[in-house]
């Protein structure tokens, strides 16, 4: 008898009640069969119904299952067991007639619980990760022949300069914005020459890391995040550990030190880039030529504002390197969740510029500089 053979059979009795009885084999592929002849039954809940399951050649846990619920009902007795009363009895025991997680999607403090210990966990998991990280980027300081300068290299050319394009687009549109507001604004009040502050502050100490850091973030986070879950499910990183080799020092630290060493350049490109744009609004609009500019630039604008802005963006780089690196360690093994790790890979990263951004906003201007 193969798997898809299983039947009922039917005896009706003169007292309004009648026996099934369940005959072949019962599992996942021909449970739907059995369900729909019971269900085609007439008059089933107005009878007695006795299920003898002596006939019975197999039985799984999801015709077991089917089994307590029809004995839940109070017409229906399960009779004839056997061999299956164990497992039928195994499944009673944890059986709930209600959906009891249905309920609790409704109950604030139970989600809010959830999230929050989920929140703790995954907290946890990264102070660790994050230990581990500097345990290995301390000893790697001390031991530079495990510094792989090679793959550090290559990441730097696929994270930063192919990165070049697209952040000085970025930042000669963003140029252009902030100077052509600007410029209205201090047009009525003919203080023109001020814009030259005004874009260079503002470019130099917060948008330039800014722009240029949500772009590395958006990028390369999500590829080294996609990278590292591939070599996950492929069983590369376990190949890895059983050859000795250690991931963290193998392929977390070349990126990190990648994106440390890169990030600032960047910056520093995208601030010459942005200044640009805003020399040739200020050109156009309010006939500031570029040497008044540059002039007014080195006379008025300090360099701590242009070095504020390369120092945060270290930072930057190594958490969004981190981040990237993190998600890709926590891709499970199957391919929609490289997808799953990689947006939510992006969104942290954002994140965590975006805040590490405002707190060095805060700091630094409330201790004068």
């Amino acid at each position: 008898m193969n798997d898809l053979i299983a039947d009922i059979k039917i005896e009706e009795f003169e007292n309004n009640s009648l026996s099934i009885f369940l005959l072949g084999k019962l599992n996942k592929q021909t449970l739907p069969k059995i369900i729909k002849k019971i269900s085609l039954i007439k008059n089933l809940s107005k009878k007695q119904i006795l299920i003898d399951c002596k006939d019975i050649k197999q039985l799984d846990s999801s015709a077991a299952i089917y089994l307590i619920s029809l004995d839940k009902k109070l017409n229906f007795s399960i009779i004839n067991l056997n061999k299956f009363e164990k497992l039928y009895n195994h499944y009673k025991k944890y059986y709930q007639e209600k959906d009891t997680n249905l309920k609790s999607k409704n109950n604030f403090i139970i989600n809010l619980g959830k999230s929050s210990y989920t929140f703790y966990l995954e907290l946890k998991e990264f102070i660790y990760f994050f230990g581990k990280i500097s345990y290995f980027f301390i000893y790697s300081l001390m031991n530079p022949k495990k510094i792989r300068f090679k793959a550090m290299l290559k990441y730097i050319d696929s994270s930063a300069i192919n990165a070049m394009g697209i952040i000085a687009l970025t930042s000669f549109l963003v140029g252009i914005v902030i100077a052509y507001q600007g410029a209205v604004q201090l047009e009525k009040f003919g203080a023109n020459i001020f814009i030259v502050e005004m874009i260079c502050i503002t470019m130099f100490r917060e948008i330039a890391p800014l722009v240029t850091a949500i772009v590395i973030a958006g990028r390369t986070a999500s590829s080294y995040t996609a990278e590292i879950g591939a070599m996950k499910i492929t069983d590369e990183i376990d190949a890895m550990k059983t050859m000795g080799f250690e991931p963290t020092i193998f392929l977390t630290l070349p990126r990190v030190f990648a994106l440390f060493i890169s990030l600032p350049l960047l910056v520093f490109f995208a601030d010459i880039i942005g200044v640009f744009a805003g020399m040739l609004i200020a050109n156009l609009d309010l006939n500031i030529t570029f040497l008044e500019f540059i002039n007014r630039m080195y006379a008025e604008v300090p360099l701590k504002h242009l070095l504020i802005g390369i120092i945060k963006s270290m930072f930057f780089g190594i958490f969004i390197a981190l981040i990237g690196c993190y998600r890709g360690f926590q891709v499970q093994n199957n391919t929609t969740s490289i997808g799953k790790y990689t947006t939510i890979s992006v969104v942290s990263a954002i994140f965590v510029v975006i805040a590490f951004n405002a707190l060095f906003s805060v700091v630094l201007t409330e201790s004068g500089l």
